[in-house]
């Protein structure tokens, strides 16, 4: 097996390194936050993932994995190693590699003659030659191997991809890259780096060009009286299209989509080509918050000011805690806009330091629904779903509910007495 520096242990670089030990490498995972290194040396995982504290333990056990502070450190006698570093989105909507060049600054004399960068970022069609001119080696090569992690179930999405994609000029550097996955049963996707970078930006941005189409089709569902479920079922079946990310709800956002398609359409203006289509989809998921709104003031009679509002679920999905970008806080934002007050409740949340201001948190479903004048489901947590609405709906001052996920059964929250509303069924 082989000896791995794997550089940034954030939600890809952790799952990274952990998963390569798990394969059988010795992995060296480096970090510039001295307090998140010492916890993951005692087993703590920062996020929640499912299964990666289970092979994190696993791995320090066996002694195939161990976290460092700084780069430096990890690369000494490294074959390969992975950037895993942050790209956010710049003011001008361009992915801000600087932290993947400091990075280069530091190990580009000392890293092992021989030794293969492998960029796992997500990054600028250009960024594996940008780095090949930064560090400056003509023995040591650079691949590009993008992520395709889905929070919630990225140890799996690891383990068994649809795909794994590398893109390399050096055909030997490439098959060395891929042996790294031997034990993983999955097709091997090997293109050149430019081809490499863009196919991780056009995964995100079609899956968030998809999930605008359905929510705009929920709408059109409503307003001609069909129903957006036996819909999407019937569209889902052409194996053209496919079943998945067809479920309306309020809006995409989290980490990757928002930043992703913002720096796609970059790409595309620096290259000449207005990418006018993605514009429309980004614009369309702005309109996706401002629709939920809408549909919020109409249930209330357009008495939102003053209005006691409870949020169910802030994340920006089931089974993660991520609030970045979320659709349940870019809602929350505009509700609070309009004068309403606030609470709000998510299994995963337990501060409000992390949310915006104005929002009150809640422990539970009950602390949350109490005194309410209209409960709006943003995230689809299944509490929602197995709740016992009847019992609720006692503690409400209206017995209101904006389904924005289409999570519960429609009809019983109707024979319950309920005023619900939801996306797209009739």
């Amino acid at each position: 097996m082989n000896t791995v520096a794997v550089i940034g242990a954030g939600y890809v670089g952790l799952t990274t390194a952990t998963c390569l030990a798990h394969l059988g490498h010795t992995v060296t995972c480096a970090d510039i936050n001295e307090t998140r290194v010492d916890e993951l040396n005692n087993g703590q995982v920062p996020i929640h993932e499912s299964r990666l504290p289970e092979l994190l333990q696993d791995g320090l056990f066996q002694q195939t994995l161990k976290f460092v502070v700084g780069a430096r450190q990890a690369v000494t006698n490294s074959e390969f190693v992975f950037l895993c570093l942050p790209t956010p989105q710049g003011d001008d909507g361009r992915a801000d590699i600087s932290a993947i060049s400091q990075v280069i600054e530091e190990i580009r004399e000392i890293i092992p003659a021989g030794s293969i960068i492998v960029n796992k970022s997500t990054t600028p069609v250009g960024t594996n030659a940008a780095i090949q001119s930064l560090i400056q080696r003509d023995d040591v090569a650079v691949v590009s191997n993008p992520e395709f992690l889905r929070e919630g179930v990225a140890v799996t999405d690891f383990l068994q991809p649809d795909r794994i994609v590398i893109g390399a000029t050096d055909p030997e550097a490439a098959q060395k890259v891929t042996s790294l996955y031997n034990g993983i049963d999955a097709p091997i996707i090997t293109v050149d780096p430019a081809s490499a970078e863009t196919i991780k930006y056009a995964t995100n941005s079609f899956l968030a060009t998809k999930v605008s189409f359905v929510n705009a089709l929920a709408a059109v569902c409503e307003a001609v009286g069909a129903d957006i479920e036996s819909v999407t079922r019937g569209l889902g079946s052409d194996q053209r299209i496919g079943s998945r990310f067809l479920q309306p709800g309020p809006g995409w956002g989290g980490s990757c989509f928002p930043k992703d398609m913002q720096a796609l359409v970059r790409m595309a203006d620096d290259a000449g080509y207005q990418f006018d289509l993605l514009r429309a989809v980004i614009e369309a998921n702005e309109q996706q918050f401002v629709r939920i709104v809408s549909k919020a003031e109409q249930l209330t009679d357009d008495k939102l000011a003053g209005a006691t509002i409870t949020l169910l679920g802030l994340t920006f999905k089931a089974h993660t805690d991520d609030l970045r970008n979320s659709p349940a806080i870019e809602v929350a934002n505009l509700l609070s806009a309009k004068g309403a007050r606030l609470i709000a409740y998510d299994p995963m949340v337990d501060s409000e330091a992390a949310l915006p201001e104005g929002i009150e948190l809640a422990q539970n479903m009950e602390q949350a629904l109490a005194d309410s004048d209209i409960a709006v489901i943003l995230t689809e947590w299944p509490e929602f779903a197995r709740a016992n609405w009847g019992a609720l709906r006692d503690s409400m001052n209206a017995p209101r509910v904006l389904d924005a996920r289409n999570a519960l059964d429609r009809h019983a929250m109707l024979d319950l007495g309920f005023q619900y509303d939801d996306l797209g069924r009739t």
